[in-house]
């Protein structure tokens, strides 16, 4: 049975340059199962694509000047496995399986690079998203690294 080594948990308003500062965080706090160079950029790819639809997607129906919020929690387990969930009260994703395509975006209609989904996904080894309306949306990650 896993146990978790370590754990931290991390709230950052919903703006641009948190995406760089979540990728950060959660990297240097993963050092310490010594992660090789790919499985560290693997996982700042993946949180940085989770950041970045709480920051384009999440919140793009607040009214001026208000900012909304992503959370971050991060686990280490003693089996080498780290756990990064990332989730927001905002919007939240009407069909999550039609936002998993890689052409679905919430924005407008010339850009069609989509919420990075399966992205997240080729660069973790599961990635589990749920999402209700109005209320938010949660992506779970894990990344199993090697011995």
């Amino acid at each position: 049975m896993k146990r978790i080594i370590n754990e931290m948990k991390l709230r950052l308003p919903a703006i641009s340059v948190n995406e760089a500062v979540a990728r950060s965080v959660v990297s240097v706090f993963s050092a310490e199962l010594n992660p090789t160079t790919a499985e560290l950029g693997d996982l700042r790819c993946a949180v940085s694509e989770a950041v970045t639809n709480c920051i384009v997607h999440a919140y793009k129906d607040l009214p001026e000047g208000e900012v909304g919020y992503i959370y971050i929690s991060v686990r280490l387990y003693d089996t080498r496995e780290i756990s990064v969930e990332i989730s927001d009260n905002g919007c939240g994703i009407e069909d999550v399986e039609r936002a998993r395509m890689p052409s679905y975006t919430t924005g407008e209609s010339g850009e069609r690079c989509g919420m990075g989904f399966l992205v997240m996904e080729s660069f973790t080894d599961f990635l589990s998203v749920k999402s209700r309306v109005g209320r938010g949306t949660t992506v779970l990650m894990r990344k199993i690294l090697g011995p």
